[in-house]
């Protein structure tokens, strides 16, 4: 789900920072869209609506606009949607995942699967966004003309 708002003349768009041990010292090329996988019988749209829930907090009403699909790097297809919808990126509350960690200590640690939310302006979204999700910029450009 790629969320968008207006502000003046500017186009921005909601990124957020994955959480976890992984992504905790990056920032270039990890910034993305909240994702998540497709539930048994889940349409993409309402995958798209849940995810947005889990991963933000929020429950988005909007009209989807479908921005089709990509490939990540390691083969993931992701279906992408745009909405416009207006958030604080403070409020955001995401939900959770259990992971060994350190590896191979034994212990489980839970991690927020989103650790900030941030607007940013195309142009900066490009400079911090997962290479393989930066066709959905173009394809919202174009959408929104």
């Amino acid at each position: 789900m790629l969320l968008y708002r207006r502000t003046g003349p500017e186009l921005e768009v909601l990124l957020i920072h994955p959480g976890g041990p992984y992504w905790l010292r990056k920032d270039r090329g990890a910034w993305q869209i909240p994702k998540g996988e497709l539930g048994p019988d889940e349409a993409p749209e309402a995958t798209a609506r849940r995810e947005a829930g889990e991963e933000l907090g929020v429950v988005l009403d909007g009209e989807l606009q479908p921005l089709g699909e990509i490939r990540q790097k390691g083969g993931k297809r992701v279906t992408a949607f745009a909405v416009e919808h207006d958030l604080d990126p403070a409020v955001i509350r995401s939900n959770e995942f259990a992971m060994e960690w350190p590896p191979r200590s034994g212990r489980t640690r839970r991690f927020p699967e989103v650790s900030a939310g941030r607007w940013l302006t195309l142009e900066q979204a490009r400079e911090v966004m997962l290479e393989s999700q930066l066709p959905l910029l173009g394809r919202l450009e174009e959408l929104l003309g």
